[in-house]
């Protein structure tokens, strides 16, 4: 049987990180119409509802099951509301490694989600689950995703030339274009830097299970 992420949810300051549920559909299909979802991510297009119940019901579940990673509804501790979408994916259990993408709704940028979504689920992978390296692959004009990168203390190891494909629209047509990644990477020491501790993110955002 092979390795997998349990099922559980974390708990940030603001947030709880949980699996998805059918509900989900409606908040997931308005957050992935966005043009910078289109532009960034491999998600499907156009994302439906349907898809986004699919996603929830069987989609989801059998990523985790088959220890390729897990899949994350993020939410607001306050409203509830649907306000990204956590993937770890490309899981190497031998190697203790995974790496991470993030979506974060129109509506709920610019308010530090991502950054803490993210880092609370390095912290659960570290401390939790014994992982020893979190990656994140950023498309080269993707500078929000690079920031949350940075803002978390990742390090930027290089440039994976004409890895990735990006997509935007043209009337009714999808356009694809080749682009360069970003890889980065955050090790569990990388929490301990004094930049974390600075701007509050190591004290303030600790993670708590909720199993």
């Amino acid at each position: 049987m092979a390795a997998s992420f349990p099922e559980t949810a974390i708990s940030t300051e603001r947030l709880l990180l949980r699996p998805l549920v059918e509900d989900d559909a409606p908040g997931l299909a308005t957050m992935m119409a966005d043009d910078l979802v289109l532009a960034w991510t491999d998600l499907p297009h156009p994302f439906t509802e349907g898809y986004a119940a699919e996603l929830a019901r069987t989609l989801a579940p059998a990523h985790r099951a088959a220890g390729r990673g897990i899949v994350l509804a993020v939410t607001e501790h306050l409203t509830q509301r649907l306000v990204g979408l956590v993937e770890l994916r490309n899981t190497d259990w031998r190697l203790r490694s995974t790496e991470i993408s993030y979506v974060t709704a129109t509506w709920a940028r610019g308010e530090g989600y991502a950054p803490e979504a993210v880092l609370g689920v390095a912290q659960w992978l570290f401390e939790d689950r014994g992982f020893l390296r979190l990656e994140m692959r950023t498309a080269a004009g993707n500078t929000a995703a690079q920031q949350v990168a940075q803002k978390i203390g990742g390090i930027s190891e290089g440039v994976l030339r004409s890895a990735w494909i990006v997509r935007g629209e043209s009337g009714e047509v999808v356009e694809e274009s080749r682009s360069d990644l970003i890889l980065w990477s955050l090790l569990p020491e990388d929490l301990e830097s004094p930049e974390l501790h600075r701007d509050g993110w190591h004290g303030d955002h600790r993670y708590v299970l909720r199993d």
